[in-house]
């Protein structure tokens, strides 16, 4: 049996029920593919309902506001992506009438959309022969067929790309791909592959060579970056300083209390810093410290050491919010959580 009708045999039976394998509307398949973009489908799931419950179509989601589209995001991480979605939504309703492009090529054009959104979306949708390369499918076929290839090279990914073009054959292109990953997620594990149930076991050249620890090739990973995060939170009449992020940093556009960037290990120096007295100067008297909270926050490229130093204001602050107000605001998960645990009532 050839390889694409063995994978699709048992892509027929083992695939997973998922709300975006029962369409090929492409709206609604570039909603899925940009949320499963570094996510898990378990975490990916719910967000992926409850945006197409609130933005069912390309039109409405172009009629949204940036802060509604962030807020929904929240929790979910990489919120790039969020702004991108909404920014192409409206640049799709305002020169292609809401149409969404057909073509691979014209896909790609899409802010945001890299070589494996474009391939997804434009093979199930449009049956273009295109070949949706991720992580799953890198580790999947370099076990299968023995490719000791970095897979962080761009050379390598175009030849992974041409190989799958040639094993599609005259299968589907949608459901090859789908089955494809599919495979990658449930059969060819990273850590722990499903060796002794799996249907190519006996063509599979890491299997057979007892060297499954060796796919894929890749780089080693870079250190992370550490950076200080200093919250300054600071009450007043049950009212907090709260506001808009900006700069094209991480976690553009959502918001979070005053922030002090840099070491600092004691209150000492907290309060010895420029932006501390800036944001306090105009109170009648110097806010009284109650508390620090430390929490350590990864992310892809960094490790944030974040303290929240708690201090409380006499008098009435300018520019602040309520709990009630900054819940209904985007704000990074981190804060969200510490909000949630130390300031809610």
């Amino acid at each position: 049996m050839k390889f694409s009708s063995k994978l699709f045999y048992w892509y027929q039976k083992n695939k997973r029920d998922l709300p975006w394998r029962e369409t090929k509307d492409p709206y609604k398949i570039w909603i899925s593919e940009v949320i499963l973009q570094q996510t898990r489908v378990n975490q990916g799931l719910p967000y992926y309902i409850k945006f197409l419950e609130k933005y069912p179509s390309l039109n409405e989601l172009s009629l949204a506001k940036e802060k509604e589209v962030l807020l929904l995001w929240q929790g979910l991480g990489y919120y790039k992506r969020a702004i991108n979605l909404l920014e192409s939504a409206k640049k799709i309703a305002k020169t292609n009438n809401g149409v969404f492009p057909n073509t691979f090529k014209e896909i790609l054009k899409i802010k945001g959309v890299g070589d494996y959104t474009a391939s997804a979306v434009s093979s199930i949708c449009f049956d273009e022969k295109e070949v949706a390369v991720d992580g799953n499918v890198f580790r999947f076929i370099s076990r299968l067929f023995g490719i000791k290839r970095d897979i962080t090279l761009k050379s390598t990914f175009v030849f992974f790309k041409k190989k799958l073009k040639l094993l599609i054959e005259n299968s589907n292109p949608g459901d090859f791909n789908q089955a494809l990953m599919e495979f990658g997620a449930l059969q060819c594990l990273p850590n722990k592959p499903l060796c002794h149930s799996c249907i190519f076991k006996l063509e599979c050249k890491a299997y057979l060579m007892n060297d499954i620890k060796s796919y894929p090739q890749k780089k080693v990973k870079k250190f992370k970056k550490e950076r200080f995060f200093n919250y300054i939170v600071v009450s007043s009449n049950k009212k907090l300083l709260f506001r808009k992020r900006v700069g094209n940093d991480i976690w553009k556009n959502l918001y979070e209390f005053p922030l002090i960037e840099g070491k600092c290990s004691n209150l000492s120096q907290i309060v010895n810093k420029k932006e501390f007295n800036v944001l306090t100067n105009k109170m009648k008297k110097p806010p009284r410290f109650l508390q620090v909270v430390n929490v350590n926050h990864l992310l892809t490229h960094q490790i944030l050491k974040i303290k929240f130093w708690i201090f409380n204001s006499e008098g009435c602050l300018d520019n602040t919010l309520s709990i009630n107000e900054i819940i209904d605001l985007p704000k990074p998960a981190v804060i969200y959580d510490f909000i949630n645990k130390h300031l809610k009532s």
